[in-house]
């Protein structure tokens, strides 16, 4: 893979010109991937998706920039893929204006209706930034509804999931809804302290289930297309999983990347490997980063995201060539930044990207025409629901083979979803509070089993013993 990240917050998507241009420049770097910012705050890049677009005075009525670099980028053998901002929800500073927009119906001053994810407090911003709570039942299923809906409509090559994760800073996730289902389901009274280790592991689990809901209804409806994740990279890089589970990544912003990779849930992990060679120490960490995720990639492809906004276009260079000899692919962010000078001295983006396409180009370097042909690894998997006149969430459901041999185990998200992936073909039953269902794995993909409606339990009291 070599690919560039499009961001929706400068010129390259809002006109059919910025876009011809954008795709011109990508083709003459040697790019093959191209990743598109779609869903950018609960609103689109687009025109048929469920979330509304987005409000930006440079867009051109009308336009459809998803449609157009499709159109564009497929017919000079590029693939693009839909990057969709997961959690993001709005900027206080630039807020969507259409009255159907997520804030509006489902905001901060929406009461019990609120989908945003708080501090203890009841504070909201993130800088001026929004997110929603996965851990809400309601915004985790919009959140997934909105992807598919790009999925479903638009002839996407993959998906790429970002800010899937709580914001920094580990005080999240305490919005009157979550915090109800949290104690429902655990049995744990009061509100938890940020440090509970219960409750961490709680939010997390809710952000994976998050990522298996969508990837395994993006299989189901169409296979062939990539699943994947722009991935955190915070701080010193972990020698093993051990030491993963002490990195900023899995503690603070509660993203556990190496479990979906090893549980088949993302076809391809893009680091946001955003380090500085000319920073002490960074050199390494860049390096030993890509090769922990290497160590745990399971079926998964893996590429290193390069911070082009932060490095002049010659250390760019110099870590594209690490990156790939490590056997990994690249990706660049950004085309709106393509070097530092761009970033941060006033260099025009024409000019920053030229001198980026020469350093990674010309005299021996390491960006050539290569065509990204691999299609995604193929997977078998069921996707069902559970459904229960009590909490939904946190059912433990087992897959077994014919033969009661346990395949897998997993737990009910808020909605009651529940999904498994690289099954063996052939029978598969799913076991839930002493129930069963079994269905049959005929073919590659992903099968939809039989909702699940669990039968009450009447709890009858022990009889008093005689005198």
């Amino acid at each position: 893979m070599r690919g560039l990240w499009v961001d929706a917050f400068g010129p390259g998507l809002k006109t059919p010109a910025q876009v011809a241009q954008m795709v011109k420049d990508a083709h003459d770097l040697g790019i093959n991937t191209l990743f598109v910012q779609t869903i950018r705050r609960a609103d689109c890049l687009c025109s048929r998706s469920s979330v509304p677009r987005a409000t930006d005075a440079d867009l051109a009525p009308g336009f459809d920039p998803l449609a157009e670099v499709l159109r564009l980028a497929h017919a000079q053998g590029i693939r693009v893929f839909a990057w969709v901002s997961v959690t993001g929800a709005g900027n206080a500073a630039a807020p969507n204006l259409n009255p159907q927009h997520v804030l509006k119906l489902h905001g901060p001053a929406a009461g019990l209706n609120s989908w945003v994810n708080r501090r203890p407090d009841g504070s909201y911003l993130e800088g001026s930034d929004i997110w929603l709570d996965a851990g809400i039942p309601q915004a985790a299923d919009y959140m997934a509804q909105s992807i598919l809906s790009v999925v479903k409509n638009y002839d996407i090559d993959g998906i790429q999931l970002d800010r899937i994760r709580y914001p920094d800073g580990g005080m999240w996730g305490y919005s009157s809804a979550a915090l109800a289902r949290y104690r429902s389901e655990t049995g744990n009274k009061g509100t938890p302290l940020p440090s509970d280790p219960t409750w961490i592991n709680w939010k997390r689990e809710q952000i994976t289930a998050l990522v298996r809901r969508i990837v395994l209804e993006t299989r189901r409806l169409k296979p062939n297309v990539w699943t994947s994740a722009a991935t955190i990279t915070y701080g010193a890089p972990p020698a093993d999983l051990s030491g993963f589970e002490k990195s900023r990544t899995y503690s603070d912003v509660l993203q556990n990347w190496p479990a979906w990779t090893q549980e088949g849930l993302i076809d391809l992990n893009v680091l946001m490997n955003y380090k500085q060679d000319l920073v002490p120490n960074h050199t390494q960490w860049f390096d030993d980063w890509n090769k922990f995720a290497l160590s745990v990639r399971g079926k998964a492809e893996v590429a290193a995201g390069t911070a082009l906004y932060l490095n002049s276009p010659d250390v760019s260079r110099n870590q594209m060539q690490r990156a790939l000899s490590a056997g990994l692919g690249w990706v660049g962010y950004a085309y709106r930044t393509p070097g530092v000078d761009v970033y941060k001295n006033g260099q025009s983006q024409p000019r920053g990207f030229e001198v980026l396409r020469k350093s990674l180009t010309q005299n021996g370097g390491p960006l050539t025409a290569t065509p990204w042909k691999l299609s995604p690894p193929v997977h078998s998997g069921v996707l069902g629901r559970v459904i229960s006149s009590s909490d939904m969430g946190g059912k433990v459901v087992e897959a077994r083979s014919a033969g009661g041999t346990l395949l897998g185990k997993t737990t009910t998200d808020g909605n009651g979803y529940y999904g498994f992936t690289d099954l063996p073909l052939g029978a598969v039953e799913v076991r839930v509070a002493g129930q069963r269902w079994q269905g049959q794995l005929t073919q590659a993909g992903v099968a939809r089993y039989p909702d699940l409606l669990l039968k009450g339990t009447q709890i009858i009291p022990a009889l008093k013993s005689r005198p």
